[in-house]
């Protein structure tokens, strides 16, 4: 390995929802520490880790994803980003001057960014709310919240033909915090 690493969040999807798929925190982080990554942290219980590693992207994401399976027995989908990636999504914020409630407002990371083709072919958002495909993040702005608004029930993963995990703006900001 060499000495050099970079600063990344690591987005686990669909753990510790309900019973199913449960991931100790604190025993990730001794799982993933033990394998090399440095300065590795958490946020809440639903997959955020902040991290540092040497790998590139691509490699860390199966490294993390067969870590979590070797340890807990499930496979779990990871979404990477570098700090610097996460501090953009923040900085070029496109629902900066309507999203209100942070809680309300959505962003999907995707592992790689969806066809021009479907993202041209989304329909327009119907019953309030508001949606922005950029590079490989999904916004989503739903002002009646996500039980409220039509828009949050839409399949997105078949609409863009890619699988992502989605964040809440609070969470979003908190992360690029952490990995600043």
């Amino acid at each position: 390995m060499t000495s050099e690493t970079t600063r990344y969040v690591a987005l686990l999807r669909g753990i510790n929802v309900g019973r199913a798929h449960q991931v100790d925190m604190p025993r990730l982080r001794e799982v993933l520490a033990a394998r090399g990554h440095g300065e590795v942290r958490t946020h809440l219980r639903s997959g955020n880790v902040v991290l540092d590693s040497p790998l590139p992207e691509t490699e860390l994401a199966a490294d993390l994803a067969a870590a979590i399976e070797a340890e807990f027995g499930f496979a779990v989908p990871v979404i990477v980003r570098t700090g610097a990636e996460i501090a953009a999504v923040v900085a070029g914020d496109p629902f900066a001057t309507v999203a209100t409630d942070p809680a309300r407002y959505l962003v999907t990371f995707m592992a790689e960014a969806p066809d021009r083709a479907r993202v041209d072919a989304l329909p327009p958002p119907e019953g309030g709310g508001e949606y922005l495909v950029r590079g490989r993040e999904l916004y989503l702005w739903l002002p009646d919240g996500i039980a409220g608004t039509p828009l949050a029930s839409w399949k997105w993963d078949t609409l863009l033909g890619r699988p992502g995990t989605a964040r809440n703006w609070n969470t979003v900001t908190k992360l690029a915090a952490l990995a600043g």
